[in-house]
């Protein structure tokens, strides 16, 4: 018997589609209510550890340490977290600065505990305090860089490294060039050194190095080339380390003095 649905030339039938299976509701990812403060000692680190595969460290560590950090409920699950600046692999930090946000108030010692025992590889847990949630970006903070440089004893002389940190300093400018991808760029060094300071004791070299949004950071390596032309040999340090960053003054809103009070009549006698 002829299917009376189908048209006279129709030999099959399309089945019906389908209703769509009901998915529960999109929720949007949970506001974070606190921001913790990282400070971090970081070793060398090895193999190609650039920034990416930090970062995608830090989101697998972050995912495994059980407390509630903002974004992992989002689709896809994105720790938020935010690194104050970027360190060579090759030189170690004592006091690398992180932020992390969380959903739910947490403790401090819950904080350090949970964090101290799920870190990436080569990252110690110095310590972690609150901060303000309407604080501005980490990254945005850091104005500089200090790192500290020691040398073989004798190699250089601590006074005449103490010298040709001081002619660096005053000088005007230190034009220099140095590699970038396959050819090389041209830049004035002078303006990311901010200070450099020897110790009369064993020679430590010290330099504060500054951060800029738009010319780049300064480099340590490329304060050791200049100072080791200025000596006229190549300054080769038994370490290397940053020591910390600094960060800028944040702003505070003007106080407003309080209003002098008109002066007060004398009252009238009553008639």
């Amino acid at each position: 018997m002829r299917d009376v649905r189908l048209h006279p030339r129709q030999t099959s039938t399309v089945p019906d589609t389908s209703e769509p299976p009901d998915r529960p509701p999109v929720r949007p990812p949970r506001e974070a209510v606190q921001r913790w403060r990282l400070v971090l000692a970081r070793g060398v680190l090895e193999g190609e550890a650039g920034q990416r595969e930090q970062l995608a460290a830090w989101d697998r560590a972050l995912a495994a340490c059980g407390l509630p950090v903002a974004g992992l409920d989002a689709t896809p699950p994105k720790a938020r977290f935010a690194p104050a600046a970027p360190l060579a692999t090759a030189i170690p930090g004592e006091a690398e600065l992180a932020d992390v946000w969380l959903t739910e108030r947490v403790p401090a010692w819950r904080v350090r505990e949970r964090i101290a025992a799920s870190l990436p590889e080569g990252y110690a847990l110095v310590n972690a305090h609150d901060v303000w949630l309407g604080e501005p970006a980490l990254p945005g903070q850091v104005v500089a860089s200090v790192y500290r440089a020691t040398f073989p004893t004798g190699a250089p002389a601590p006074g005449a490294l103490r010298t040709a940190a001081a002619a660096l300093r005053g000088a005007p400018s230190l034009p220099r060039t140095r590699q970038k991808g396959q050819g090389t760029v041209s830049y004035d060094l002078r303006p990311f050194i901010d200070g450099l300071e020897v110790g009369d004791a064993d020679g430590t070299l010290r330099m504060t190095l500054r951060h800029d949004p738009e010319r780049g950071i300064g480099r340590p390596e490329e304060v050791l080339s200049a100072l080791g032309e200025e000596l006229g040999e190549t300054l080769g340090p038994s370490s290397l380390v940053r020591e910390r960053l600094v960060l800028a003054i944040p702003d505070r809103p003007a106080t407003t003095a309080p209003r002098p009070r008109a002066p007060l009549g004398r009252a009238r006698p009553r008639g």
